[in-house]
């Protein structure tokens, strides 16, 4: 079972006064029976979207009595021949599932499970090359049920199976996770799914992870759906109402976390041990979607690499969440070195693969909790329908005048520039995930962070407006926002629709560029024209 570091000056430092004054606040409020009562006044005199929102305290509890029908659902595909199961979602749909799939995998014998949430039309074409649409089922997970990426997704492959097994036959290739009674609903029941999933509505996508949004696909692949849940309902005992704050693993972290950020140290960073790397993914859009809103916030640094403590500044956080057995040498060194500087540095311990189970809910309880502590609504998101209302402008001029309206641009190395004490650098780079580019990008963030001492993030678009894209609009105005757009030109239909894959992720980042700058954001963009990899060296250089 996962562990923590308990408070000490020598964990927080300067800010060890800050975190045992807000786990006093939690204790007088009497704030942790109070989310377990479901008590909206934790956070706001309006229930409006917390009332309806917290069925992730006990959905781990409830899904246990859905294990029998999960097996049964997955061993009926596993004799059907299915070799793969594709998760086509965006956000908690997606992000929850690509953290199990690396975090612990496919069982042997079990279908390979792959997560598609990028319009980016070389994305899609990857992912397209790599599955036999005869052999594969695809999972359409949307809690709204009408997300524009995953019905894209499901458009394009429904006509490549109709073209493998013919259209009777091709409904049994697809299965649906969503709210009851959404338009996805419907469509699976016309379109003769194998299965529509509906979940429980008051869950938001964010903390879905244990709902049946994470373990249709987790069953699927043969995960051991009982221990994760084991787990989680370990994790959830231990964060109940009668456990005092200092001692509850999940108020402490919430509380760490928000006293933290009010203290100025506004940046946490996530440094995962490479086995469960993908965790910080799936935490990095709880925290920022929640607690980014209202002119505040917390920044999650995800997949940063790790210097040394002159290449950072005076607000920063750590967190490591650190597997037992893992190669982890040279993390240790580098949080000790940082820990050593008087930045603030949390451990969890984790035993094996499944405790990711144990932190999902610690996460989310802490980030109810920050919520709570920095004063912020954690369950709604205000900002992230700009951008979507942007692209849908972008996607009708499109419609209209057969082109999209041409991208500002501004310069990386004035906006770069820029930089001063507590901003961060948030790269958006709508171009294909690849060791490649994420290298590139890595070159990059060193050298910004080195040269300016400030955090530098990395998002794939569209994945991240989903993720941080509340955070870049609605929390503190200290971001520099640099998109980096895949300037190669392709495209790639999407049936029935009078746009491909190509105008849909170029209008999704010209419409965000819009909505940033509407918002008074500093923001600047690069082409990446021949190959992505070596373009952003080349920006680099430029530097």
């Amino acid at each position: 079972m996962t562990t923590q570091t308990q408070e000490s000056n020598s964990l927080f430092g300067a800010s060890a006064k800050n975190v045992s004054a807000a786990l006093t606040q939690l204790a007088r409020g009497n704030v942790m029976a109070r989310i377990w009562d479901r008590d909206h006044t934790v956070w706001r005199d309006d229930p409006a979207e917390i009332a309806d929102r917290l069925g992730w305290l006990t959905v781990s509890r409830d899904m246990t009595e859905r294990l029998g029908d999960l097996r049964k659902f997955a061993n009926e595909a596993r004799r059907e021949g299915f070799t793969d199961v594709a998760l086509l979602g965006m956000g908690g749909s997606s992000l929850g599932p690509e953290a199990l799939r690396q975090c612990i995998g496919s069982a042997p014998g079990y279908p390979s499970l792959t997560v598609l949430d990028s319009t980016v039309p070389a994305r899609v074409a990857s992912v397209t090359r790599a599955l036999d649409p005869a052999r594969t089922l695809f999972v359409v997970s949307s809690k709204s049920g009408g997300t524009i990426e995953p019905n894209s997704f499901y458009k394009h492959f429904r006509a490549l199976v109709e073209n493998a097994v013919g259209e009777e036959r091709a409904g049994r290739h697809f299965v649906a996770i969503t709210d009851p009674g959404t338009s996805l609903a419907a469509l699976g029941a016309s379109q003769g799914f194998r299965r529509v999933f509906e979940n429980p509505a008051d869950i938001g996508g964010r903390y879905s992870v244990g709902s049946l949004f994470g373990l249709v696909p987790a069953s699927l692949c043969g995960m051991d759906c009982a221990k994760l849940l084991d787990r989680m309902n370990q994790m959830a005992a231990r964060c109940e109402a009668g456990v005092g704050a200092r001692k509850n693993p999940g108020a402490w972290l919430g509380a760490a976390i928000g006293a933290l950020a009010l203290a100025g140290r506004d940046k946490l960073t996530i440094a995962a041990s490479p086995p469960i790397a993908s965790f910080g993914l799936w935490a990095e859009q709880l925290i920022a979607e929640s607690l980014g809103k209202d002119g505040k916030g917390v920044v999650p640094v995800v997949g940063e690499p790790l210097l040394d403590p002159d290449a950072y500044g005076d607000d920063r956080a750590f967190v490591h969440v650190r597997l037992a057995d893992a190669e982890n040498a040279a993390e240790d060194v580098a949080l000790e070195r940082l820990r050593g500087a008087g930045h603030p540095v949390i451990t969890l311990d984790l035993d094996d693969e499944y405790d990711v189970g144990a932190e999902f809910f610690r996460w989310e309880m802490a980030t109810a909790v920050a919520g709570h502590t920095l004063g912020v609504h954690p369950f709604d998101q205000p900002n992230v329908q700009q951008a979507k209302d942007a692209t849908s402008r972008m996607l009708q001029t499109y419609v209209n005048e057969g082109a999209l309206p041409a991208a500002e641009s501004g310069s990386a190395a004035d906006l770069i520039a820029e930089a001063s004490g507590g901003d961060y650098l948030a790269v958006m780079a709508y171009a294909e995930e690849t060791e490649g580019v994420t290298r590139a990008v890595d070159t990059l963030r060193k050298h910004v962070m080195r040269r300016h001492r400030i955090a530098v993030t990395l998002g794939y678009g569209p994945r991240f407006l989903h993720s941080t894209g509340q955070l870049h609009k609605g929390g503190a105005n200290n971001g520099l926002f640099l998109q980096l757009v895949d300037g190669a030109g392709r495209d790639l239909p999407i049936p029935g629709e009078p746009f491909g894959f190509g105008a849909l992720a170029e209008a999704q980042a010209i419409g965000d560029y819009e909505a940033l700058k509407a918002a008074g954001r500093r923001v600047a963009r690069a082409r990446l024209e021949g190959d992505p990899e070596a373009a952003i060296l080349r920006l680099l250089g430029s530097l």
